[in-house]
């Protein structure tokens, strides 16, 4: 990002219109609106929600409240405009002009961070694409004054802009191309899984609220660096590494991006192969920022991605993987939240209290996963042939073996194994 956009004074607007059902309420919505704008290095001078009787086809805004906009960044020296809501090619394209001022909404501003953060070559294919198809029904904008000298899509202004929006037939093509390359992409992570599956390792996939600290956790639990910034939308990629339980000799997790409420339809397309790790895996670990207002909002937010990933059945249904919920962030509670916070999450085995900074509590939700990759886990006797080193093996390595005894001539073993259903089946298909 170049040096004069990263520093760019904006003010954000959160339009509160009237008769439209939000899941968050419009404080909430304006704070995670600041957030977005800072994790991209935007300067919020100031922010205001704004409520809106009747939408304007032309501006959105009644002319009144677009002319407070125009003396709100004359006073607060505001060179850009965020507004929290989707904005047609005609509306932003007229508030620009009536403001002077570049203007970004809240699809453009999210697209924005995901070009700046996607880190693999599957992230930034899915951002490409996102970013094109949004992009092609834009005009042609000129604000080479936040021209950027690396990162992101251009939505801050930049060369190649003009260039995309002249040859709509050229967007088409390159869109064209990246599907087929995504799809290629998705196939090589099909059977990773499948090998996966094949071999070995349990799967635990982190998931939760952009900025809930899942990556925090993630670090804790594996020692890894993985950016772990107080930033909404820090992880973009999946991130794997291979953690031990107690009970279990070695388990993937599974760092996944931040959920977040009123997700850009582009981008709940372009995103879903990143969330397709969470339908594979033996259990998901729901990280909650429990010291949230919005806690319960994020949550629902939460399950209803899992329920449209097949995940569960309906917000409310049976999730057909075990869900652990993190409550994260505990150090930070409020001390009069916390009595009847504590007495719910008594009455749940499912709700692990924590703290991923201090490691408050961290144990007790290790043990949890770990309880729940075991269970349903019986034992089951095998006779094996003794130079079948890899059946023996297999069986040492994803099973608890209770006793392992040669027959009296040597050429058999005899193991009593205890093994979850999952493996069993795996060690038949051997």
């Amino acid at each position: 990002m170049g040096e004069v956009s990263r520093g760019a004074r904006a003010l954000v607007v959160c339009p509160d219109i009237r008769g439209v059902s939000y899941d968050l309420d419009a404080p909430s919505r304006l704070a995670e609106a600041e957030g977005l704008a800072l994790a991209i290095g935007i300067v919020v001078a100031s922010s205001l929600v704004l409520p809106v009787r009747q939408v304007r086809p032309n501006l959105l805004f009644g002319a009144g409240q677009v002319e407070n906009i125009r003396i709100a960044c004359e006073q607060e020296e505001a060179e850009l405009v965020v507004v929290d809501g989707a904005l047609s090619p005609i509306q932003q394209r007229n508030l620009e002009e009536k403001l002077a001022r570049k203007v970004i909404d809240r699809t453009g501003l999210i697209l924005e961070i995901f070009g700046e953060r996607a880190a693999t070559a599957e992230g930034r294919l899915q951002v490409e694409l996102a970013h094109l198809d949004y992009q092609q029904s834009r005009l042609v904008r000129s604000w080479t004054h936040l021209e950027r000298q690396r990162g992101g899509f251009g939505f801050l202004g930049g060369p190649g802009e003009t260039q995309i929006e002249a040859d709509r037939r050229m967007i088409r093509q390159r869109m064209a191309r990246l599907r087929k390359e995504l799809e290629q992409v998705r196939k090589t992570r099909g059977l990773h899984r499948e090998r996966r599956e094949r071999a070995p390792w349990p799967v635990i996939a982190l998931v939760g609220y952009t900025n809930a600290g899942k990556s925090t956790l993630f670090n804790r639990l594996t020692g890894a660096e993985v950016m772990a910034e107080d930033l909404l939308f820090a992880t973009l990629d999946p991130t794997m590494r291979a953690i031990a339980l107690p009970g279990v000799e070695k388990a993937i997790l599974s760092d996944t991006v931040g959920f977040i409420s009123d997700l850009p339809t582009q981008l709940v397309a372009a995103f879903r192969a990143t969330l397709e790790e969470v339908t594979a895996a033996d259990v998901i670990c729901h990280v909650r920022d429990i010291s949230n207002p919005s806690s319960a909002a994020q949550k629902k937010q939460v399950l209803q991605v899992l329920a449209d990933l097949g995940v569960m059945d309906g917000e409310e249904g049976e999730s057909r993987i075990p869900i652990v919920e993190a409550w994260n962030k505990w150090d930070i509670v409020a001390p009069d939240a916390r009595e009847e916070l504590e007495e719910f999450a008594a009455s749940d085995d499912d709700i692990v209290p924590i703290s991923a900074i201090t490691g408050e509590g961290v144990d007790d939700l290790v043990n949890r996963l770990d309880t729940l990759l075991t269970s349903g886990a019986r034992a089951y006797q095998f006779t094996i042939a003794a130079n079948d080193g890899r059946r023996i093996a297999w069986l040492h390595q994803h099973g608890n073996v209770i006793s392992d005894e040669a027959s009296d001539d040597g050429a058999q073993r005899s193991l009593t194994v205890k093994l979850s259903a999952k493996d069993f089946g795996r060690y038949s298909s051997l």
